[in-house]
């Protein structure tokens, strides 16, 4: 069951889903959105495919198993979670295909039942890094002048992003449930609105204090806010530290250090993309027109030519450091980054 999030926050709708197609429609569709919680729905919706397989062969098996993989892997092209989901379960497929090679209708069952059980070791994976992510980054956030912690992000970054209790959020969360008096600047994010209608949503629900703000305050509250520290999610990073988030994070990252104010990325070592150099390589989403021109279904502007561009990519140079499940990474970030991911793939070859 899914909470369809372009609904929020005035209406609270759950889909089921039956078939792995509708799933990747959802995502395409932005029902379910942020970067973790796409991974761990491609893992789901993988999953329910070769559940609901009437293949009777492991070659038929084999080629829907692709198919699936395809459908997913042509809904969202920006957040690497997604392709780090479908090649973990390409990986797991072939170890058990290999094993299931001679046992008929045994070794599919096998395959089927093994998916399933991965995707939710996907799920619990994401819930505990999540938390990890959250005690790591609360420990670098300090206090104002009045005792107050106040803390900007962008987007939306919380548990209906990854699963778990959020990236950026869980970071708010570990500090509150840890005695901070937070409260917690919201930009809006136009022109899906993650922060207004999301992000304030789950603060609400949560009971943390926050300010929901117009995009173009920002630069006014980062100089004259008393802001702690900006802390957001990330869609990808690059091996360099360059990171891609929701389309504003690079103008955020650019005035929080004109105005001294520590920028953090808390993100899943599942993030990281050590295959590419740089944040250039990024391949970048472009969303339709309709998003810009209309709200709620109501025209905001004239028929004209518009651009629409989902993410932006924040150059290293901006970020204070990235904060992974692993621990802490600052700058040389090549380095480190490499050094955090080498303890996951540890784990997992054991």
């Amino acid at each position: 069951m899914v909470l369809d999030q372009r609904r929020l926050p005035g209406e609270v709708t759950y889909h089921t889903y039956t078939d792995y197609r509708e799933l990747a429609n959802g995502i395409r569709d932005m029902v379910i959105r942020g970067a973790p919680a796409i991974g761990v729905a491609a893992s789901m919706g993988i999953a329910l495919g070769v559940q609901n397989s009437k293949a009777t062969s492991l070659g038929e098996m084999r080629a829907e198993f692709a198919a699936m993989s395809e459908a997913f892997a042509h809904t969202r092209p920006t957040a690497v979670d997604l392709f780090w989901a479908i090649e973990r379960f390409k990986r797991r497929f072939e170890e058990l295909a290999r094993a299931a090679e001679n046992d008929g209708a045994a070794g599919l069952e096998r395959i089927r039942a093994s998916l399933v059980a991965e995707a939710q070791l996907v799920h619990q994976e994401r819930r505990e890094a999540d938390e990890r992510i959250g005690r790591f980054g609360a420990e670098l956030l300090t206090k104002n002048s009045s005792g107050m912690t106040r803390v900007m992000t962008q987007c939306n970054a919380g548990a209906l992003a990854t699963g778990g209790i959020g990236t950026a959020l869980g970071v708010i969360r570990m500090a509150v449930e840890g005695g901070y008096r937070i409260e917690v600047l919201v930009p809006e994010t136009r022109p899906y609105l993650q922060g207004a209608r999301l992000t304030a949503w789950e603060l609400h629900q949560d009971r943390i204090p926050l300010t929901l703000i117009t995009d173009n305050m920002v630069g006014h509250f980062l100089r004259t806010g008393g802001v702690s520290a900006v802390v957001v999610g990330a869609d990808r990073v690059a091996r360099n530290g360059d990171t891609a988030n929701k389309i504003g994070t690079y103008g955020i990252a650019v005035l929080a250090k004109e105005n001294r104010v520590p920028f953090y990325v808390a993100a899943p070592i599942s993030t990281l993309d050590l295959t590419l150099s740089s944040g250039d390589q990024i391949p970048i989403e472009e969303r339709s027109a309709g998003e810009v021109t209309h709200l709620a279904g109501v025209r905001i502007a004239p028929d004209v030519r518009v651009a629409h561009i989902a993410f932006d990519v924040t150059p290293a140079r901006f970020i204070t450091a990235i904060i992974t499940e692993n621990g802490v990474a600052y700058a040389p970030f090549e380095e480190c980054l490499a050094r955090l991911a080498a303890i996951t793939h540890h784990a997992a070859a054991k």
